[in-house]
């Protein structure tokens, strides 16, 4: 088991003699400072090089968050995992976004903490169980408005024509199954062609597949 050097981050004493005394029973972690404000954490960590720091979000004066920012910033082999109270979607991402490895909450048991120290200290991410859903359908809602968007040029009917290009089919093909002149298709299709900023109908038809077209179809 790798020997892991901490830093533990908490303005609460009580909280951080918690964590030390936990932290003490296994042999291969080591405490070797604690800093109770974000300016301490990051002198701590030019001083001591820790190998993992554990750090809550709400300090005095700044927050663990702008804290991990500057020390991943500094030091990158430096892992921050944060532990906290708060459960706020923005703070995850938020953290996530200023370099934590990872996020538990403070209801976290004794054993899950030690195995997501050894996790983060082993160079992974981790996230709460509670949290790792949400994260999930933010991901995935983040994806659905991008492929919503990448369409969001095209007027209703250029969205059907390129629907039905995507599927193969030709501008007579299209002209018949839309009621339309092959002319206007073909006016649809250089259209469509130019607001997607790609070359020729495969391109269109690969792009559409992609973004998967059919979701985004007006009713």
């Amino acid at each position: 088991m790798r020997h892991l050097r901490i830093l533990l981050v908490d303005d609460h004493e009580v909280v951080r003699l918690g964590l030390k005394a936990l932290l003490e029973r296994y042999p291969h972690f080591e405490v070797v400072a604690e800093a109770s404000t974000a300016d301490e954490a990051v002198a701590r960590v030019h001083q001591y090089r820790p190998d993992v720091v554990v750090m809550d979000i709400r300090l005095p004066g700044r927050s663990g968050i702008e804290a991990t920012r500057e020390i991943k910033a500094a030091y990158p082999d430096v892992e921050v995992i944060i532990l906290t109270s708060y459960a706020e979607d923005e703070l995850l991402f938020e953290a996530i976004q200023a370099g934590a490895s990872g996020y538990v909450l403070k209801q976290i048991g004794s054993d899950d903490l030690v195995r997501a120290l050894e996790t983060v200290g082993r160079g992974e991410a981790l996230l709460d169980p509670r949290l790792t859903r949400r994260v999930l359908e933010r991901v995935r809602d983040a994806e659905r408005q991008a492929a919503a968007s990448a369409f969001k040029e095209l007027t209703e009917q250029e969205m059907r024509v390129l629907a039905l290009v995507a599927e193969g089919k030709t501008n007579k093909e299209i002209a018949h199954a839309m009621y339309l002149s092959e002319g206007t298709v073909r006016n649809y299709v250089s259209n469509l062609l130019h607001k997607l900023g790609v070359s020729n109908r495969a391109e269109a038809a690969a792009f559409a597949v992609q973004h998967r077209i059919w979701e985004y179809l007006p009713k």
